[in-house]
This record gives structure tokens, sequence and C-alpha cells, in this order.
């Protein structure tokens, strides 16, 4: 039997806000550590987790004038720390509808794609690239 509970789920989106979320992985620095045999420097730690910002924010900003381009208007957030559980606590902080997620296809068990489909307090789609 087919579940209508998508179906209701989708009827609502139309007058909905649309969320691009990105969740930035806490930069792993312990190479630094190891490549100069002292702790990295604190403006070089600092330096890298300015450009990631930038660089998130930069994306995020195109993918909100690609919106634009084509009649959609979104809302830009970004946090930092491990993605799945950061997405999960924004679905739920944000009341979210549905969970939308581009896959590479690789079918990672422990990816975020999945993680999220387990988790999250909401319907998840993933939508795979075409081949």
């Amino acid at each position: 039997m087919l579940s209508t509970g998508p179906l209701k789920t989708l009827a609502t989106l139309s007058a909905s806000q649309l969320f691009i979320f990105n969740a930035q992985p806490l930069v792993n620095l312990a190479y630094l550590s190891a490549s100069t045999y002292a702790p990295a420097p604190l403006g070089l730690i600092t330096n890298l987790q300015e450009n990631q910002k930038k660089l998130t924010l930069a994306l995020l900003e195109k993918a909100k004038d690609i919106c634009a381009k084509h009649g959609v208007d979104v809302e830009t957030m970004t946090e930092v720390g491990d993605p799945k559980d950061k997405i999960c606590e924004a679905v739920e902080k944000l009341n979210i509808q549905l969970l939308i997620f581009g896959s590479h296809g690789r079918g990672a068990i422990l990816s975020v794609s999945d993680q999220c489909v387990h988790n999250a307090k909401c319907p998840v789609l993933v939508v795979r690239k075409p081949v």
C-alpha cells in the first residue's frame, strides 16, 4: 500500500522557506604539528579556519545566486562541526519538513546522507547525479 505521508509533505512545500545549509567539518590540523615537530602557530590555524569560512560563504552565495536566477528565494546558513550531527540539529531547530541531499552514488554506509536518512526527524530525499 502506498503511503500518502510523502505526498502531504510535498504538497505543503510549495509555500515553504528553502534553506541551503553547509556543515563545515572541524579541520584536522594534527598534520601541522607532525610536519614541524612542534605545535602549529596559532596564526596559521586561525588563517586556515578563516579561509575555509570564506570559501564556504562564497559557495553558499553562488548557490543563492543560482536559485535567484530561477526565481527561488533561499536562505543560506553554515555551522561548524560534524556534518551529520549539525544537519540533524538544524532539521529540528528549523522545523525542516523535507531534507534533500545530493549523492555521489558511492553507496557509503557511513556517508552523511545515509546517517541523516536514519537519524533526521523529517523525510529525506537523496538525489543521485544522472549517469
